[in-house]
């Protein structure tokens, strides 16, 4: 299947986006996701074996899937109703990915609408610039819209967010914003990755890669993975979730040349390096990676399956190697998805804690967005070539 690219959709989307508003478009119905709601990601699982990336058994395919999460994501009410919120922006960017690989013109010009308030009735919900890691990273959702539809509104509103971020850097190039959670190597790089896919300005690559550079030299620990923050001295498993995403979509994008390349594909690779060697038998990655009495967690999983799927389609990651454990990662993530099309056993939000059982005793979530996000990209990924 050719892969269509984000302006592909452009003068598409504008016939389809008419339609819909006419009332002429139905919205994308959602397919049964073919899961199985009864999954026991703690047990051996059938067809789980070979490095491939495409063929998979019935009930698996990421096309449907990711279709009826996205599909699913469209009918989903705000997630609070005061402001948009972070969770919200990941679960619209997966969706608005999911669309745009499998060539879903109606989805998209369904879920830009979603978007149209926040420029009219709904303006109130925008979070505030230059405030924050989680507000900042809003940005990337109008970034996205305009590399799917070209509309100046889209990116104007993205960069306000991406050039408030570093607004007054420190004396290393660092956001004021700088914090060393390790979700932030998300929640910043994507920002500023997709100014730079929105403007192909080096600048925004450069913060990018800059801050990345530096929490790697703050948080990655000997054995490859990161703690949750210095004070806060666990490996959770979202948390290294967050960092591989991260690392991975500014390794999508970082010329091969650039200075900090090198020493983020030291760090990526040493952490792909050491969650293979704690991925369970079922696939699946722990609440806390390194305890084997943490519960299997799916919103890191699919985090973690996204790294691995873009290394190995990307040459980064040994296909021999990485590739099964990329393939048992996807097996185990789809198998959360219930006949809802919700993603089960989601670790609720969670803050940082010098705590080992504040970890431990997270509640786990169902169709919350942490969880949706991951899997939908992850089926993006999967669709994609790259």
């Amino acid at each position: 299947m050719k892969t269509m690219t984000r302006r592909t959709f452009g003068a598409q989307l504008m016939l389809a986006g008419t339609a819909l508003a006419a009332g002429q478009v139905p919205l994308q119905q959602k397919p049964a996701p073919g899961s199985n709601p009864n999954f026991d990601p703690s047990a051996p699982h059938v067809a789980i074996g070979g490095p491939s990336l495409t063929e998979w058994p019935v009930g698996y395919d990421p096309k449907q899937i990711g279709t009826a999460l996205a599909g699913h994501f469209q009918t989903t009410p705000h997630l609070r109703p005061t402001r948009i919120i972070y969770p919200e922006v990941c679960a619209w960017y997966g969706a608005l990915e999911v669309a745009r690989v499998t060539g879903n013109k109606d989805l998209i010009a369904a879920l830009q609408a979603r978007f149209e308030p926040l420029f009219t009735t709904e303006s109130s919900l925008l979070p505030p610039r230059g405030n924050h890691v989680d507000f900042s990273m809003f940005g990337s959702l109008p970034l996205e819209l305009y590399l799917l539809t070209g509309e100046k509104r889209y990116l104007d509103l993205g960069l306000s967010y991406a050039d408030a971020q570093w607004a007054s850097p420190d004396a290393q190039g660092l956001t004021p914003e700088t914090r060393y959670w390790i979700d932030d190597m998300f929640m910043i790089t994507i920002l500023q990755v997709q100014a730079y896919r929105a403007t192909k300005d080096g600048k925004y690559l450069h913060r990018a890669a800059t801050e990345m550079v530096s929490y790697l030299d703050k948080l990655q620990q000997p054995n490859g993975l990161f703690f949750h923050a210095l004070d806060a001295p666990f490996y959770w498993g979202r948390g290294n979730g967050w960092f591989a995403v991260g690392m991975a979509e500014v390794l999508r994008e970082l010329p091969k040349n650039a200075p900090e390349r090198a020493r983020i594909e030291q760090g990526y690779h040493k952490m792909m390096a050491a969650l293979l060697a704690c991925q369970t038998g079922a696939g699946a990655w722990r609440q806390l990676l390194d305890h084997e009495d943490a519960w299997p967690e799916s919103s890191g999983t699919g985090m973690i399956a996204y790294a691995l799927i873009t290394g190995v389609r990307n040459g980064w990651l040994d296909a021999a190697k990485y590739g099964p454990a990329a393939r048992k990662a996807w097996i185990a993530l789809a198998g959360y998805v219930d006949q809802n099309s919700d993603v089960t056993g989601v670790c609720e939000g969670t803050n940082k804690a010098n705590d080992l059982d504040f970890y431990l005793l997270r509640k786990r979530r169902t169709g919350d967005f942490h969880g949706q996000s991951p899997a939908m990209w992850t089926a993006a990924a999967l669709l994609r070539q790259s």
